[in-house]
């Protein structure tokens, strides 16, 4: 199990208070999470200043230090990814701490493959060797990650909601040869700065979506320097709810879903 955030916006949005300021903060919960299951195996936060990711990553506990506040109070853009690690596949190493990144692809992942040893061969057959071989890891979610990306340079004519459906029901398929029995986690954010798609599969999830700026309560200052002409709108995914005075919608369990050009939702199934 991990812990995820993720917000993308069509105006730069300051995300401290999400990351490290607010009730159930990323970083309150790699300490406990809902649960009361710590994750302390590594963090990680991505975000896009320029138009390229910008990835910072550590292999201790986001709620040790002040790295990770400092880097949370820096991040001021329109797309970021936030992970905290609880490591079940995978030593403790930076190869192995999300997010996980290749050009402008930035992905995180809170799940498990189980028997991934077993499940592993499928998915590196499968893979585009160009991708097989950047592989730096251990885990399953680069693994995922690198899949993904085969599909969307072997199937450009899909879209990339379609493309990620597909790729996470083979891993699903591959997963059920295995163990038909085995309970697959899939909770995934995939990203270019300008798009994003996530996932949810056995394991928590909530969006929020915003359509207006709005004074945090929890800083007492809008998170946007705004644009009077600009219809200020986001849309914020978490493993569990970052806010008390927000309404969280929980993610429907087995689904893909994809933030469209005017920050709504478009879902598809997953896991049939």
């Amino acid at each position: 199990m991990c812990r995820l955030y993720a917000m993308h916006a069509n105006e730069p949005t300051r995300v401290e208070c999400g990351l490290v300021r607010s009730q159930n903060a990323l970083m309150a919960q790699s300490l406990s999470d809902r649960e009361g299951m710590m994750h302390g195996h590594g963090w990680g936060v991505a975000d896009y200043p320029e138009g390229l990711p910008i990835i910072e990553k550590q292999t201790w506990a986001a709620f040790h230090g002040e790295r990770f506040a400092k880097k949370a109070a820096r991040v001021y853009a329109r797309t970021v990814v936030a992970h905290v690690r609880r490591a079940t596949v995978g030593a403790q190493a930076l190869e192995n701490t999300h997010p996980f990144h290749h050009g402008v692809w930035i992905f995180a992942h809170n799940g498990t493959i189980p028997n991934f040893g077993r499940v592993r061969m499928a998915m590196l057959e499968a893979m585009d060797p160009l991708h097989r071989v950047e592989i730096d890891g251990e885990t399953d979610s680069e693994h995922i990650f690198r899949y993904l990306l085969s599909l969307l340079l072997r199937h450009p004519e899909r879209g990339l909601l379609e493309n990620v459906q597909a790729g996470l029901n083979d891993v699903i398929a591959w997963s059920r040869v295995v163990d038909p029995g085995a309970r697959v986690g899939l909770n995934v954010v995939l990203t270019d700065g300008r798009r994003m798609v996530a996932s949810r599969l056995n394991r928590s999830l909530y969006r929020l979506r915003r359509d207006r700026v709005f004074d945090c309560p929890i800083c007492r200052k809008p998170h946007v320097h705004h644009k009077a002409a600009t219809d200020y709108r986001a849309v914020e995914i978490a493993s569990e709810p970052i806010t008390q005075h927000d309404v969280w919608t929980e993610v429907p369990n087995g689904c893909v879903f994809q933030v469209t050009e005017d920050y709504g939702i478009e879902s598809l199934p997953l896991g049939a």
